[in-house]
């Protein structure tokens, strides 16, 4: 195993993002490989770390001052062995190669969990959206398609939003493909309700994980009434995840953007929530001004001179990470613990570093790795992929419904693979190994290809 770790970073040397998430996965499916001696024969490793297909595109675009600027854009088409290629595009200043094949790495076992029939891919540029009047990301919306949408199609490749992308750029972009394509299929995911969206589908991913975390504080014969939960972002997947706490009864008491985070000692009720949404969904505003508004609450600058991050270090039960990659460290895991809390649910991709993911584990916390615990953005995504396909609109109810049944059964499948490999109890090495080896048998199914 060292020996193959070595060799993906002598390769990219550069992608540190993407060597984190393969180490993370073989160092919990050598069990698999111990028991399948001929998934080593195959080479499985080698080939499911390998793309099956990278694009990189330039993006020129004109801002409104007529001056003309150029950004990157990326594709990576991972593993296609289950299904089309299915995964989101960030549009954020972050953006290189290394984090789009780590994002589509994780995809590849989390849409294998989600017990549909979807591949795993990412996208995106390092266009900055923030700023930007909504006739500049129209343009740049317009030009990235311009390329992407020759690499795409509801049978080949489906994106989604992501980080940077939300209902704004969705419609921008759908609007150049069905230009280009001439044609109006499900191509795109995270539409808007008058033409293709889903119910549920801006919802799904923070609703999906306060209910895999509900799957898991049942195992302890718990609920989330009277929780207080640390949740960091303020974005989709945050104002969502604050939305369910609150409906089961828990108290939000913290959001953050990347200037900084509020506490809000009260709780952050539905009232105060609707003012978040409208703040950053539609004025597109700083979470400092929550404050303003409410100022028995506090606010406190990021500073990265410190090492850590002090939304962590305060006392709570439960945390829910839903802003972004490796948020999360060492000593922020620590601050966790000795401030009681006893259930991470990872809404973001990656948000906890190595360090952290050991802490959780060596205290036995329950601890939901983001493959597995965010799985419900993508499933609801896969879930409009088939009314697209049947030309219908289900009820809120019943995608609500099957989004709660695919979470259970995600959450069922990590137990079982983690009882079945020795290691039961851990979500991480269940989630990785379940899927793992869906994938693996598919790909040795279909050949040498």
């Amino acid at each position: 195993m060292s020996d193959f770790m070595q060799q993906i970073k002598e390769k990219d040397p550069e992608q540190n993002e993407f060597h984190q998430a393969v180490h993370e996965v073989i160092e919990t499916v050598k069990p698999v490989l111990n028991r399948y001696p001929e998934f080593r024969q195959a080479a499985v490793l080698e080939r499911i770390t390998e793309p099956e297909r990278v694009i990189m595109f330039r993006v020129p675009w004109m801002d409104d001052q007529e001056q003309v600027q150029v950004n990157r854009g990326f594709r990576v088409e991972m593993n296609s062995a289950i299904g089309p290629y299915k995964g989101g595009l960030r549009f954020h200043p972050s953006v290189n190669l290394g984090i789009i094949k780590f994002l589509a790495f994780e995809q590849v076992f989390k849409n294998s969990l989600t017990t549909l029939s979807m591949g795993g891919g990412k996208g995106g540029s390092d266009f900055n959206p923030k700023g930007k009047s909504d006739n500049e990301v129209m343009r740049f919306c317009q030009s990235f398609m311009a390329e992407l949408f020759r690499h795409i199609g509801p049978n080949t490749a489906v994106p989604a939003g992501d980080i940077g992308v939300g209902a704004r750029e969705i419609g921008y972009l759908f609007g150049m493909y069905k230009k280009l394509s001439n044609e109006f299929t499900g191509v795109l995911t995270g539409k808007s309700l008058n033409w293709g969206g889903s119910l549920i589908r801006p919802e799904a991913t923070g609703y999906g994980n306060v209910y895999f975390a509900a799957e898991m504080l049942t195992t302890k014969n718990d609920t989330f009434a009277g929780k207080t939960c640390l949740v960091s972002g303020a974005g989709n997947v945050a104002q969502f995840t604050t939305e369910k706490v609150i409906e089961l009864g828990g108290k939000v008491v913290t959001l953050s953007d990347s200037s900084g985070y509020i506490y809000d000692e009260e709780g952050i009720d539905t009232e105060k929530l609707e003012f978040v949404k409208k703040l950053k969904n539609i004025r597109r505003g700083r979470i400092s001004e929550y404050v303003e508004k409410y100022p028995s609450a506090v606010y406190t600058e990021t500073d990265l001179s410190l090492g850590y991050n002090l939304l962590w270090d305060h006392k709570a039960d439960c945390a829910l990470p839903s802003a972004t990659e490796n948020e999360i460290n060492g000593k922020d895991a620590d601050n966790m613990i000795k401030n009681g809390v006893f259930l991470v649910g990872e809404g973001a991709n990656m948000p906890s570093t190595p360090e952290a993911v050991n802490i959780f584990l060596d205290h036995k916390i329950l601890y939901a790795p983001g493959k597995a615990a965010n799985a419900g953005g993508v499933a609801v995504s896969g879930l409009e992929m088939a009314q697209n396909s049947m030309r219908i609109n289900w009820p809120m109810e019943e995608v609500d419904q099957r989004l709660k049944q695919i979470m259970k059964s995600i959450h069922r499948t990590c137990l079982e693979a983690g009882e079945e490999y020795g290691v039961a109890g851990n979500y991480a090495a269940g989630a990785n190994i379940a899927g793992f080896v869906k994938v693996v048998n598919a790909m040795l199914d279909q050949g040498l290809v």
